[in-house]
């Protein structure tokens, strides 16, 4: 099975103050390249003030070219889903997630709950069981090792296969994209290393999608 996969953009790991104005200007040209569903914000932990200002100098950036704004900050150890609604953002993204349940509840008036880093299907349907919005598979982890594609492709064509809840599939190399795309999943990511430099990088990503699809 087949779909014709939107895009999702994920910053890179552990993006501060100093790096912001960088990204800002580098996703805009990204998501006035192409279409992008959604973007994946990964912040470095710092206090919720902190946190909410980086997430209001980002989210009209997305917003305003369509695309969702998902914050995530591993290590952070305040409340994300405060830091989220006060910026103005469109949800969170939470990795190895213990408190789901919890999560949602909270999460009210249409906002997103993403998880992801989840290494076993038992897990992923446990996830899937607490209300998620979208599971993802692959991405860097903070320390800048990636699953094996073999490992996300598979695991991407279950979920497709099987559960209704949409998965992004993320790619860290180009070639990854189109055997993504055909895995089923809703959306495919694109680590920040695939597109941060380069924003043509979202058209053609798109073509390779469309080819997918076919």
């Amino acid at each position: 099975m087949s779909t014709n996969a939107r895009l999702a953009l994920l910053g890179p790991h552990g993006l501060d103050a100093e790096g912001l104005e960088g990204f800002v200007a580098a996703l805009k040209a990204a998501c006035e390249a192409g279409d992008v569903a959604a973007v994946i914000l990964r912040l470095a932990a710092t206090d919720e003030r902190g946190l909410t200002a980086r997430v209001k100098a980002v989210a009209p950036v997305a917003q305003e070219r369509g695309a969702a704004l998902v914050v995530a900050c591993p290590g952070f150890t305040g409340d994300l889903a405060t830091v989220a609604i006060r910026g103005g953002a469109d949800g969170i993204h939470v990795d190895k997630p213990r408190d789901l349940k919890d999560l949602r509840g909270r999460l009210r008036d249409g906002r997103i709950l993403g998880a992801g880093g989840i290494e076993t299907k038992h897990g992923a349907m446990e996830a899937g069981e607490a209300g998620i919005d979208y599971l993802m598979f692959g991405g860097l982890y903070p320390d800048g090792v990636a699953p094996e594609a073999e490992t996300v492709r598979a695991r991407a064509t279950w979920w497709a296969e099987i559960f209704e809840t949409p998965c992004i599939a993320v790619a860290v190399a180009a070639d990854e994209i189109g055997p993504l795309g055909a895995t089923g999943a809703e959306f495919v990511g694109l680590e920040s290393g695939l597109w941060l430099s380069d924003p043509a990088a979202v058209e053609r990503a798109q073509r390779v999608l469309r080819e997918a699809a076919a």
